[in-house]
């Protein structure tokens, strides 16, 4: 649990960006970036079709990887969290939140707090808050946020309240993208994401509103209006993920939280939108598709 030295923190910083390549208008080496986001897609699908648990298995493998990303790119701001007492955490909370509700994932988040504070005080007290501190950012974010759809998975229909929740969000990217790269003028917010723009934002609206006014009567059997506000409002709390995620990457001088995923960068840089959006859709379904 020692500090990295400088050289270590070099590496790191180094090891941050996506690998180099052909890239389309928006930043991307397209046909990697799409090969990617079909295979986490069919995993994603397919964990989902074969039982919920191997869906909830799911979200704690990649809580943990994304634990893993964010210590790494919080360490190089010299913010060194803990990586035991909160990875295992994360799955703790996944795991309560699916078994036995909202109560529980809370509990089990105050928790693993403690052990996080009791974990890096036991290693000395030089830097032991800012270490905790930062611990706890990767408690909130991702994990507890993460929690949401463990609570959703495991309630009546879960699985395609899963369903609609990813397809919905996914689109906000994918809408954004499309609309960005043809019609994209207007900078959103040039100093956090140069390529983000209003149009690329109206259409990540357009796009969640069409696909959610669409999901919705053929999935949970609510009305295709609710569908649309519902895809409506996914949008632009799914750009405000995207846009906290850039300002973290931006302070922290990395461009992306790893290279682990080919095209994308890291996990973490497709579930920024998700786990912002999670809260927002369990709270929604739980009004349009009453249990």
């Amino acid at each position: 649990m020692t500090e990295p030295q400088p050289a270590t923190r070099r590496s790191i910083k180094a090891a941050a960006p996506a690998p180099a390549g052909p890239s389309s208008r928006a930043g991307r080496n397209l046909p990697v970036a799409i090969a990617s986001g079909l295979v986490l897609g069919i995993l994603a699908a397919g964990t989902l079709v074969i039982h919920p648990v191997a869906f909830a298995v799911l979200i704690c493998v990649a809580m943990v990887v994304a634990v893993w990303e964010m210590r790494q790119a919080l360490a190089v701001g010299g913010l060194f969290a803990p990586f035991a007492p909160v990875a295992i955490g994360a799955v703790s909370m996944i795991a309560a939140a699916y078994v036995r509700g909202a109560e529980a994932l809370v509990f089990a988040a105050a928790l693993t707090l403690v052990a996080t504070l009791i974990w890096r005080v036991a290693d000395g007290m030089t830097g032991a808050l800012r270490d905790v501190g930062a611990g706890a950012l990767i408690l909130l974010y991702p994990c507890f946020l993460a929690g949401f759809a463990a609570l959703m998975l495991a309630e009546p229909q879960g699985q395609w309240r899963i369903f609609v929740f990813i397809i919905i969000t996914v689109f906000s990217d994918i809408g954004g993208y499309a609309f960005g790269v043809v019609l994209g003028k207007h900078p959103m917010a040039p100093k956090l994401s140069p390529k983000k723009s209003w149009e690329g934002f109206a259409g990540s609206v357009v796009s969640c509103a069409v696909v959610g006014a669409i999901v919705i009567p053929l999935t949970l059997d609510g009305s295709w209006w609710q569908g649309a506000v519902l895809g409506a409002l996914v949008a632009p709390v799914a750009t405000i993920g995207d846009l906290i995620e850039s300002s973290l990457k931006r302070n922290l001088g990395i461009k992306d939280m790893s290279n682990i995923i080919p095209g994308h960068g890291g996990l973490m840089d497709r579930l920024d939108s998700l786990v912002m959006v999670v809260p927002l859709v369990w709270v929604a379904l739980r009004i349009i598709a009453p249990h």
